[in-house]
């Protein structure tokens, strides 16, 4: 039951080429900053990175699509102020994208922690985001179905952890981690603090059963 890892190189060590990879954050808060770079240190490519966004700057994400390590982004702001090395890779057509509206975006990755086969939002119906899904009109209003989006990895960022993976998050920083511990098959969590005890169930917000690995890294985000 002991989930902890000594270090970040062998948290990320099973992430192979191709992978898809759930990565936590919203803007700057709770991005995984030191597993980002232990998998750019790793060397996987061709990876689908799924995220809010798609980094900006030359930190997080970013240094991913800058070493050409990313194929496909599914993100709700691929442009946001700094998102130069997005930008670029785009441009370029070595980078593919499908842009999902953020409450959809998180629905469909809780969908799929859910064991959901799909649900119906009003999000998205009557625009190009809608095209090649099935739609249907409830009570005069129209409704895009969505699927649930998996992935084979999610890297987390999260402030303490117990060693049976059980997660607390310090305020905003909750954000995209706790779905995207759900919907991916293996969850790799940096924490600042790893406690040798059970964390306090009211302070657990992810159960360590969505939970596959934790390393203590002491990285602050």
């Amino acid at each position: 039951m002991d989930k902890s890892v000594t270090d970040l190189e062998t948290a990320v060590a099973p992430i192979p080429d191709g992978a898809s990879v759930m990565i936590g954050g919203f803007g700057s808060s709770g991005i995984p900053l030191a597993l980002i770079d232990a998998l750019l240190a790793q060397g996987a490519s061709g990876l689908t990175v799924i995220s809010n966004n798609a980094g900006a700057g030359e930190t997080g994400i970013a240094k991913l699509l800058k070493a050409g390590r990313v194929a496909k982004v599914i993100c709700s702001y691929p442009r946001t102020p700094g998102s130069i090395w997005f930008e670029k890779r785009y441009q370029t057509g070595e980078v593919e994208l499908e842009v999902v509206p953020q409450g959809t975006l998180a629905e469909r990755i809780r969908a799929a922690g859910a064991g959901l086969g799909g649900f119906l939002t009003p999000t998205g119906y009557g625009t190009l985001l809608a095209e090649g899904k099935e739609t249907r009109v409830i009570g005069g209003r129209g409704y895009v179905m969505e699927l649930p989006l998996h992935a084979d990895f999610a890297l987390l960022h999260a402030e303490r952890a117990d060693r049976w993976g059980n997660l607390g998050f310090h305020a905003t920083a909750r954000n995209f981690n706790p779905v995207m511990a759900m919907g991916a098959r293996h969850a790799v969590a940096e924490v600042r603090q790893l406690c040798a005890t059970p964390l306090d169930p009211e302070h657990v917000v992810t159960p360590g059963i969505f939970v596959q690995s934790v390393v203590e890294c002491g990285v602050q985000a």
